[in-house]
């Protein structure tokens, strides 16, 4: 039976309820056009899986405190101020179904908006002193940064190794979710050891999360047609360098070649997709990805057992187990 996220937020449902309240108050600006638009990111939130990552840690290491929502506000401050700036950089029309800041508002007021986000956010932390939250949230922001620009570095030469991947995936994906699981240990007052062991986890998770986000490209889990986005972005993602990495020379520079002149030719994609497949990168993908989501749950089962233990768990599963 699918796991629903509704279910797995029953622990903390009330603490997300108030979470939203508090933090559409953070968002407050006397400036009308910006009250305007940071009215409009609220409404068009997602799954608010980072705020469920903090809250669920927080009561699996301790007892949830003000210093929570505090710290659940300020990873969705500094990340939705990531996010703006980054439908700029990409040029991007829609973020997630809805028309991006920038497309309704255009560039310099999306940048402006996003500075706004991340000034709030470190100045909310500031006013409160809550400077280790502080210090733990602003460096997945710096790692982000380094990944995005490590990834386009590498992507114009196709020379992508496995271990260049995982350092890319770590910055970009997994230091955010790494984040949000130490600041809800950080808030509740755990010893430092349980804040980097929940750290551990939020890694171990990201990663897990980012390579199921791989597969999607390819077509897997019966989600239909292959996407081939990252391709034609000449993005090499794990099932696709794992290939190229078990290919004769010859060949590897042909599967190059076509990711070099895919993005606007369609049949070049497919060619990557069903290379990639008869290479046994799906499986290795795959069994990578089983592999992050054990070390995350041997992780978690060194915590005490309660249900936000057992949600987070849940949680884990969801990552992996998502069919979009």
């Amino acid at each position: 039976m699918p796991l629903k996220l509704k279910d797995i937020q029953s622990p903390v449902a009330d603490e997300m309820v108030e979470f939203e309240k508090k933090f559409r108050q953070s968002m407050k600006s006397r400036v009308m056009l910006l009250d305007k638009i940071t009215g409009y990111i609220v409404r068009r939130k997602g799954k608010q899986m980072r705020p469920l990552f903090v809250f669920l840690s927080a009561g699996a290491t301790g007892e949830i405190k003000e210093a929570t929502y505090r710290g659940a506000a300020l990873i969705e401050l500094l990340h939705t101020a990531t996010l703006v700036h980054d439908d700029v950089v990409d040029n991007s029309d829609q973020r997630r179904g809805f028309f991006s800041i920038n497309a309704l508002w255009k560039n310099k007021i999306a940048v402006l908006v996003g500075d706004f986000l991340l000034a709030r956010g470190m100045l909310m932390s500031i006013e409160n002193n809550d400077i280790d939250l502080l210090k733990i949230t602003t460096e997945p922001v710096k790692e982000m940064s380094e990944g995005e620009l490590l990834q386009m570095a590498k992507s114009k030469t196709l020379d992508i190794t496995e271990e260049i991947y995982y350092e890319v995936i770590r910055q970009k994906t997994a230091s955010l979710i790494k984040s949000c699981c130490k600041v809800g240990a950080c808030s509740v007052g755990a010893e430092n050891n349980t804040i980097e062991k929940m750290g551990e986890f939020g890694l171990a998770v990201g990663i897990a999360f980012q390579i199921k986000d791989d597969l999607f490209d390819y077509g897997t889990f019966g989600i239909g047609k292959p996407r081939g986005i990252d391709i034609r972005e000449k993005k090499l993602t794990l099932p696709l360098i794992y290939s190229l990495s078990k290919a004769p020379e010859s060949e590897k520079k042909r599967i190059k070649k076509l990711v070099k002149g895919s993005e606007k030719k369609p049949k070049r994609v497919q060619e990557v997709i069903e290379f990639v497949k008869k290479s046994g990168g799906i499986k290795y993908a795959i069994s990578a990805m089983e592999d992050y989501h054990n070390r995350a749950k041997k992780i978690l089962r060194t915590l005490p057992e309660s249900t936000y233990r057992n949600s987070l768990e849940q949680l884990v599963r969801f990552t992996i187990e998502r069919t979009k």
